[in-house]
């Protein structure tokens, strides 16, 4: 008699329990809100858009205050350097959407009006077949000429690093970017930088 109110009982625990699962599941709910693409978000303590935006900013102002731009600008006649935005090799060991960082840099290049960035390896690829395209299929006064491309003089290139520092519920995570300013005609480099971030991670403790 014991024996089967035991095995009763544990039926019932085990059934209250399933049926307070399904409860639970219900009324779990996703929100999403909108928010400004310039909002300074940061729900993990990994590298994101706002990271991205800011360390291209910070580096872009880093290069130009070297002075190397306006050097250049004064012994060509007034002329802005032409600057090619390199390859920024990931070298953490998470996932970076490197493509972006370099958009940004691109971006706060030409916002300064401070130098003119030449079309990446890939984009002259295609802008050169598109050239050709057109000497045999558009009309001869609205062709793109061909030999006409803006040479880059300058390189600017770099890498991603990270250190991770982790113990029990909290988490510190240091970045470091490296960039390069590389004369193309003589190799020399014109300008080395860095910027760093460190982000503090606590996880919250859960009670019941």
């Amino acid at each position: 008699m014991p024996l089967r109110r035991s095995r009763r009982t544990g039926a019932l625990r085990t059934l209250a329990g399933v049926l307070l699962l399904v409860a639970t599941s219900g009324c779990i709910s996703k929100r999403v809100t909108r928010i400004e693409p310039t909002a300074v978000t940061d729900l993990s303590g990994r590298w994101n858009d706002t990271d991205s935006r800011l360390v291209a900013n910070q580096l872009v102002e880093q290069t130009l205050d070297a002075g190397w731009a306006k050097r250049y600008t004064d012994t060509h006649g007034g002329e802005a350097p032409a600057v090619v935005v390199g390859t920024f090799t990931n070298r953490t060991m998470e996932h970076i959407a490197v493509g972006t960082f370099v958009k940004d840099i691109e971006r706060a290049l030409i916002s300064t009006g401070a130098a003119r960035v030449v079309a990446s390896g890939d984009q002259r690829a295609e802008m050169r077949d598109e050239r050709k395209d057109q000497q045999q299929n558009a009309r001869a006064d609205t062709r793109a000429r061909q030999g006409q491309e803006l040479g880059a003089r300058y390189m600017l290139a770099g890498d991603l690093q990270a250190i991770e520092d982790v113990d029990g519920r909290e988490r510190v995570i240091f970045y470091q970017v490296d960039a390069a300013l590389i004369d193309l005609e003589t190799n020399t480099k014109v300008w080395v930088g860095q910027h760093k971030i460190k982000k503090y991670v606590e996880r919250a403790r859960f009670g019941l």
